[in-house]
């Protein structure tokens, strides 16, 4: 079974960063993504009045699932929007841009990774307006 869950707990957080082979930054908000129980990625953001932004998005090295990273990707984009956030950037290092692409992310005029999250949950799975 596919879960994506809050860490909810730093020390956790710290553990599966390692294990992921990311940096731990403690002020960082971060999902796990798990297949039956074992760990497959770890998604590290943070939001403020210029945009959400997945910082770090990385998998068990190995153990590369494209469904868990997918909704490890929109699950914090998900919790983002929540909170009132309506744009969001990828500016994590990261090279699947097939993944970032189909998680919903654009290059914008600077070349970043953004996406417009207004909306975008009410019908998830209506893109044409990100594609």
């Amino acid at each position: 079974m596919l879960e994506v869950l809050p860490i909810q707990d730093k020390q956790e957080q710290e553990a599966l960063c390692a294990r992921c082979g990311i940096p731990f930054e403690t002020e960082l908000l971060a999902y796990k993504a798990l297949v039956d129980g074992v760990l497959k990625g770890v998604c590290q953001f943070t939001m403020d009045q210029k945009g959400g932004r997945i910082l770090h998005f990385a998998h068990v090295p190995g153990a590369y699932e494209f469904e868990p990273m997918f909704v490890m990707g929109r699950a914090a984009l998900n919790f983002i929007d929540l909170c009132g956030v309506h744009t969001a950037f990828f500016d994590a290092e990261y090279d699947n841009e097939t993944l970032i692409k189909a998680v919903g992310f654009r290059k914008n005029a600077e070349d970043r990774y953004e996406m417009d999250l207004t909306d975008f949950f009410k019908e998830p799975c209506q893109h044409s307006k990100h594609e």
